[in-house]
């Protein structure tokens, strides 16, 4: 078939990818001028199936208030005359409750575990580079009672099968040495040693360049304009550079795919969620991190990527602005120095923010929709470079009337059809 993917970040390139393996006629359609230029850039390079876990859940109100609070709190919040983002926040506040929050993870967890399964196997047959490492995730406590208050999510690895070590000072010590010299700043940490790290950017690249070999087109500096709804098919796409036309369409389009998808009547509760990251040149690699630390106390992570650390985090909920806040930044800046202080230049950084496409429950939306010829593969939120692979493989099989590996029918757009959104 010809298939036009509408999207070229980690989530429209991997599919590409698989669909062309698969024999498929794939078009790649992008505003901007080449792939991973704005959520896939500039990431925090972790491939962390094990925290692959909603935001929403039990306690998160009051922790937001908390967050809201906090010199370098991990959560801000611009508040806008939007209704949309009003109503995105109650279906998130209504997805905090301990059976939502078991429900929506038993939704993510098998996404991810095949999605770094697809990463591997591609690494293994292609040779893909990428500053790829697999050390791990640290997730690191700097109080006692944030250790203590692990047991619900190691029971949820437990149940999922997913490897975990718990930490003392010592051990934490032991997986990421740079921490020797800041050992009175936590008391230990949670480490799921299967996780794996890699510039998404750098990724996203190198696969276009795969899917070009397997003959899929690129057509970037195009302007998607709206869909063509024809009955209970799309007849064509809109764009910049006149109207494209295939035999199937995939909306990978991120945060901005509820503005594509609303004026053929397709309501996707996707909203942007801006993160930032700095990226700092290594200046000593004994102080540097080994692979991802994740401090707990900031949501922060920090992540080594080849001879660069990548700092990320934040959750600022703000619509579409894509300004840079010197204050988010700060917070960055302090969770590096304050763990890392001899990792890396901070006089060197750049800094960057993208928006992440969040579901209010947590999953991402993968499969049809009403129209028999449109897919959608988007609101992978923080986790698109996690589940980048597995629902680019998904959605090739599912095009392809094959079977997935994996079940993914409760990850469609039909879950909002039902009480809880």
């Amino acid at each position: 078939m010809k298939v036009i993917v509408l999207g070229s970040g980690v989530i429209g390139v991997t599919t590409a990818y698989y669909l062309a393996r698969a024999g498929h006629e794939v078009t790649v359609v992008d505003r901007q001028a080449a792939p991973a230029q704005e959520t896939s850039f500039a990431n925090a390079g972790e491939v962390s199936p094990g925290y692959s876990s909603p935001w929403a859940g039990p306690g998160v109100p009051v922790k937001a208030i908390k967050w809201l609070l906090m010199r370098h709190g991990p959560l801000v919040i611009w508040p806008k005359l939007d209704p949309v983002m009003w109503i995105w926040g109650l279906k998130m506040l209504r997805n905090c409750t301990a059976e939502r929050y078991a429900v929506n993870k038993s939704r993510m967890i098998p996404i991810a575990e095949y999605s770094r399964d697809c990463l591997r196997a591609l690494r293994a047959e292609i040779g893909i580079k990428y500053d790829e490492r697999s050390r791990g995730t640290l997730q690191l406590f700097r109080k006692q009672k944030q250790l203590d208050g692990t047991g619900d999510d190691i029971a949820v690895l437990k149940q999922y099968g997913v490897p975990y070590e718990v930490l003392d000072r010592t051990g934490c010590i032991a997986a990421e040495p740079a921490l020797a010299g800041v050992k009175d700043k936590f008391v230990g940490g949670l480490r799921l040693p299967q996780d794996e790290t890699g510039d998404c950017h750098i990724f996203t690249q190198a696969l276009a360049q795969e899917a070009a070999k397997l003959g899929v087109q690129f057509r970037f500096n195009t302007d998607i304009e709206r869909l063509v709804a024809d009955g209970g098919k799309i007849s064509g796409v809109v764009t910049s550079a006149g109207l494209l036309q295939a035999d199937a369409y995939v909306a990978a389009l991120g945060s901005w795919s509820p503005r594509l998808l609303k004026p053929i009547g397709i309501s996707v509760p996707v909203y942007p969620v801006k993160g930032y990251s700095i990226t700092v040149p290594v200046t000593d690699p004994d102080g540097a991190p080994v692979s991802t630390v994740m401090d707990e106390s900031y949501k922060v992570a920090i992540t080594r990527l080849g001879d660069r650390i990548r700092v990320g985090g934040t959750a600022e909920i703000s619509g579409y602005s894509n300004r840079l806040d010197a204050a988010r930044r700060a917070t960055l800046d302090h969770s590096l120095t304050d763990m890392f202080p001899r990792g890396g230049d901070l006089g060197k950084a750049t800094f960057w923010c993208g928006l992440r496409p969040m579901t209010p429950d947590g999953p991402p939306i993968i499969g049809a929709t009403r129209y028999s010829n449109l897919h959608l593969n988007t609101g992978h939120g923080t986790l698109g470079w996690t589940m980048a692979c597995g629902s680019g493989r998904v959605m090739a099989d599912l095009i392809s009337g094959r079977k997935p590996d994996i079940d993914v029918s409760e990850l469609s757009v039909s879950r909002y059809d039902h009480r809880f959104g």
